[in-house]
Parts: C-alpha cells; structure tokens; sequence
C-alpha cells in the first residue's frame, strides 16, 4: 500500500477505491495544502441509478469525509447523447420532463450519503445542461474542437468496440466525449475543480479533460478511477437474477435491497465492507476473518449497514426484522415482496414470474421441476398448479433458500 500524506488519499487507498491515478504525488500534495473540490458525472437515463454506481457515490462521501467538497455532476445534456462506453446500442432519447424528473429522483440517495449546502466542503449538485445547452455549435468547433484529433479518437475503447462489431455509432455519440472533457474544464474554471473521480472504464475521459484544461486554460487537473467493480464469481456488479439492484425504494424495494447485500459472496464480505459502509477498519478485519456459517453474521452486518446508509435507519431494521421472520421463525416478515392473485387464482408459473422470482414462465417451470419452488414450506410438484387462496389468506412463497414472497387474495 503506498504512503500516502493526504487524509484523501489514505482514505481512499486504504478502503480500496484507488485503481488508477493521473499524478498520484502531485494530487496528494495538492489535497495536503488545501481543500479540493472534486466531481463524478452521472447521467439521468433513468429514475434511479443502480448499485454499479455506488462506489462512486461513497467516493464522494470519502471526498466529503476527508474534508473536501464534492460536486455532484448530473448530465442533463449528456444524457441527451449518451455515453457510448460499453454500449452496442444507441441509447433512447428522452425529453427534457422526463430527465429532469430523473434527476429528481437521483438526488434524493445523494442527500442521503453528502452533506449538501454553502460551505466549504458541503456538497453541492450541478447540471451540465446549464452550460452544454448554451454552448453555439461553431463555438464548440472552434475552442475545443481543435484540441481533440479523430485520430486519437478512434483508438478510445468506446469507439474501438462499437466499429469492431460493426455497430453503428451515430455522430451524437461521437462527440461525448469531447463534451465529457468540456464538463472538467468547465468546472475547473468557474467552480475551482482540480479532481475528476470516475470507474476505470472512464479513464480516457477523463484524461481528456485534463488535457483540455491545459490547452485551454494552463491548469494543472487531476483523475482517480475505481477497480471494475465486479462480485467475486466475476459478476458485473448492479445486475441480479432479478435484474438490476436500484439505489431508489420506488424502484427496488427496501428488503430486495437488503437481501441482496446478506446473498454476498463469503470473499466479497471484506472488500464491500471497506467500499460500502463507514465501519471502522478494525472491525472490518474482525467480520472478514470469520469462518464457517459465522461470515452469515458478517454479511446481516453489511446488509444492514449498506441499507442504513441508502435507504435510512427504518428500512434497515424493518428489512433485517422481516430476514429473521422468515428464516429463523418460519412466519412471514412484513418486508417481504407481496403478490396479490385474486380470487380466479394465478398459475404457480406465473406468479413466479409476476413476483420477480424469475424472468419466465419457462424458468419457473424448470425450478418447478428442480422441487425448488414451494408454498409455506412444502414443495411444489406440478408445474400447471393452481393456487387459489380464500378471501383474506395468505401463503408464503419461496424459490429456494433465498428468495421469499407473500401471495394474497
């Protein structure tokens, strides 16, 4: 582990954000001298951004922590092109309500983790659409078109990946990341931002904008990127059986969150204790070493303190309570997912399917077939199985050992 003197660095070199920097001595001599306001993009495509994008929250919480200001850049003009990194596809055009109302959403979790205000190292949240929709497209040409070449363009993964599978990429796209760029620039001018903080897939983003920056204004900026964040069976993370794991309640509900945080891999424990919650490194060793069914307890604790963090003190302990009613006590929490099925009764397939369990009838039908689907503990054996349930009933549903549901009439 490299000695470093900032607070800044230490934190994040030692809970294991650092993957890559731009100029490690100068950034930690910078952020010893003075405080250092320091910005992560995200882009609005949807109401909720996705557990994927977590580390890069708590980056800016350990910004925050260390004390510096953290500036949170929503990319209300971005998001009107897209990133093309990873992307096969063009992403879909949304109009300005339905981004804006995103960003609505985002922001919430964000208040959450950031302490927002005037301060000096209170955090604050901007939109790039405040500048990139008055930028005059000659204007773009002349002051920053100049300082970027095809050339060097076209070896960017992003371009590389799309052209090599013979994808199209539209010129819309092309131009994000000369946008990116601007975004550090311009932030580095009016807001006194030296630091962009992003995942290792955005690493030639964001040596663009600090190229940008020196041609453009003679400033020295700086970067720092995250490992790829993937699970221990090589899992990208933000993605579940059920789909992705959002940060918003209204997109995921409080105890799918939790559980997803308890359903850990046993070498994950460790890494996303330091990553995700503000336990003491000390007490993180003493989780991560235990063996045996003892690492279940470690991992209550990370559900636990992942979902404080994200979803607050109530959803915590109502989404624990409803984990130890129903796998201790056998009875039903009242977290769990609910299912209503009327009184006509559903197919047992179906209701797999229409509670989230799996993502088709024929898959319910195979886990059917595994005796991995039961009703109140005792499996279900016929794949074409009506459940009817009487006026008021309820029943519990289970998918093996890990997924649970209500059903009522």
């Amino acid at each position: 582990m490299t000695q470093y003197s900032s607070q800044l660095l230490r934190l994040l070199d030692e809970r294991g954000y650092i993957h890559q920097t731009t100029d490690a001595a100068g950034l930690d001599a910078l952020a010893s001298s003075q405080i250092v306001p320091g910005y992560i993009g995200f882009d609005a495509t949807a109401p909720s951004l996705h557990i994927g994008s977590l580390v890069q929250i708590m980056m800016l919480r350990r910004l925050q922590q260390s004390g510096h200001k953290p500036i949170v850049l929503m990319g209300g003009g971005t998001t009107r092109i897209g990133d093309p990194t990873g992307r096969d596809e063009s992403r879909k055009m949304l109009d300005d309500a339905t981004i804006d109302a995103n960003i609505a959403s985002i922001r919430t979790v964000f208040e959450k983790l950031l302490t927002f205000g005037d301060g000096p190292t209170d955090a604050v949240m901007v939109n790039n659409q405040d500048w990139l929709g008055k930028l005059g497209y000659i204007e773009l040409l002349q002051q920053v078109g100049t300082h970027f070449t095809v050339n060097r363009m076209l070896t960017f993964d992003s371009v590389k990946l799309r052209l090599e599978r013979e994808q199209p990429m539209t010129f819309l796209e092309f131009n994000y990341m000369i946008l990116q760029g601007y975004d550090f620039r311009h932030l580095a001018k009016t807001m006194g931002v030296r630091l962009q903080m992003g995942g290792s897939d955005q690493w030639g983003n964001i040596i663009n904008g600090i190229e940008l920056g020196r041609r453009m204004d003679g400033v020295e900026l700086f970067g720092v990127t995250t490992p790829l964040m993937t699970t221990a069976d090589g899992a990208k993370m933000g993605k579940s059986a059920g789909g992705a794991v959002w940060l918003n309640e209204a997109q995921l509900p409080n105890y799918d969150f939790w559980q997803y945080w308890r359903n850990s891999d046993d070498r994950d424990v460790g890494r996303f204790l330091r990553l995700f919650t503000d336990l003491p490194l000390e007490e993180i060793a003493a989780l991560e070493a235990l063996k045996g069914s003892a690492i279940n307890d470690a991992k209550v604790v990370l559900a636990n303190e992942v979902t404080r963090l994200v979803r607050g003190d109530a959803a915590a302990q109502t989404a624990s309570a409803t984990a130890a009613a129903t796998f201790a006590g056998g009875g039903l929490g009242d977290d769990l997912p609910t299912l209503s099925i009327g009184g006509e009764g559903m197919g047992i397939t179906a209701i797999c399917t229409a509670i989230g369990f799996t993502q088709s009838n024929g898959e319910a039908k195979r886990k059917v077939a595994e005796g991995a689907v039961k009703l109140d503990d005792v499996a279900v054996t016929d794949p074409s199985k009506l459940v009817v349930l009487a006026d008021g009933e309820t029943i519990k549903l289970s998918l093996g050992k890990k997924k649970h549901g209500i059903l009522q009439s």
